[in-house]
């Protein structure tokens, strides 16, 4: 039988257990996948700790390249042999074989490898939305990226740059900050020591940017305000440092009419539609060269503790995947 990551009460790494499933066939819709790379994400931390609720027991993951096993009764744009790639639910990508809806996969081109599939997919489609749709960057344009150097940020400082939209980053060492800008990061800010507000006026003259794009949460949400122009927009799309207290809305009148979203890769990629156009928006950055997927750390899927942990303490750059 194969085998797959599970957990069955919320807590740190050593919840996750390795653990005999059954697949069994696809019904009506479906598709049976044998997996051949699965994309480590922060957000698996969230399930993983309950931040984000799930019911137990519970498969863990959003992100896997995969090769079609057999497919469900309906199921006609896809066939058994076929390479393809997901980010989104079901949970369960840290399996060796797994069911998903066929509608929640996407083929995968000659021109991208299985495991680079897995390392941007989640993380390419949400700099897809983030700058193209959230808020769409414009040549020209100086933005913030908190996280410059995570798997998130190094795609978006690439496409940004291909784009001509100037990034300030913040990192959290000089090499994260080398990193950052050997990926077309225009500026880098080590928040461990300089302060990023004013590191930002004096890289924009006073006026701020019109967009932040912040991962962290709790630790940069008051400095990220501080950053913005008037109007300016405060995309909060993730917590590693945990989750941005209550707020008071009449903050953001003081500092300038902003404007705040909190918005997630499920929710840009409901649609069919949205879910392809965004997959083949990445595909084509990644296929022209414009954006290099840097996978800096590989582990056993069975070793799915060891790879959270070296996450959450911060040890991890670029992207990371879990074989099978």
């Amino acid at each position: 039988m194969p085998h797959a990551i599970r957990f069955h009460e919320t807590g740190g790494p050593e919840v996750l257990r390795w653990e005999e499933v059954e697949v069994g066939a696809p019904s009506a819709g479906q598709v049976r996948l044998r997996q051949t790379a699965v994309g480590l994400n922060y957000i698996d931390t969230y399930h993983r700790t309950g931040l984000y609720p799930v019911a137990l027991p519970s498969g863990i993951g959003l992100e896997a390249a995969a090769v079609v096993e057999a497919v469900g009764e309906g199921v006609t744009e896809l066939k058994p042999g076929d390479r393809v790639a997901y980010a989104g639910g079901p949970l369960g990508a840290y399996a060796e074989a797994r069911l998903m809806p066929a509608d929640r996969v996407v083929k995968l081109p000659d021109s991208i490898r299985d495991e680079t599939a897995a390392a941007m997919m989640l993380q390419g489609m949400t700099v897809e939305y983030l700058i193209r749709r959230t808020h769409r960057c414009q040549k020209g344009e100086t933005v913030l990226w908190h996280a410059a150097a995570g798997g998130v940020g190094l795609i978006a400082c690439q496409w940004l740059k291909s784009l001509g939209v100037a990034v300030i980053g913040t990192v959290g060492s000089d090499e994260k900050a080398a990193l950052a800008k050997a990926h077309g990061c225009t500026h880098t800010i080590n928040y461990r020591t300089e302060n990023f507000v004013e590191k930002v006026k004096e890289l924009t003259g006073g006026a701020g940017v019109p967009v932040v794009y912040d991962g962290v949460g709790k630790d940069t949400w008051d400095g990220s305000l501080d950053c913005l122009s008037p109007l300016g927009l405060m995309v909060s799309f993730g917590n590693a440092s945990g989750a941005v207290a209550p707020v008071n809305l009449g903050i953001l009148s003081q500092k300038g009419s902003l404007f705040v979203t909190r918005p997630t890769l499920m929710t840009y990629t409901a649609k069919r539609e949205d879910l392809v156009t965004s997959a083949q928006a990445l595909f084509e950055v990644v296929g022209s060269g414009a954006v290099e997927i840097e996978i800096n750390q590989r582990y056993a899927l069975k070793d799915a503790q060891q790879a959270h942990r070296d996450l959450e303490a911060r040890k991890t750059t670029g992207s990371t995947i879990l074989l099978p």
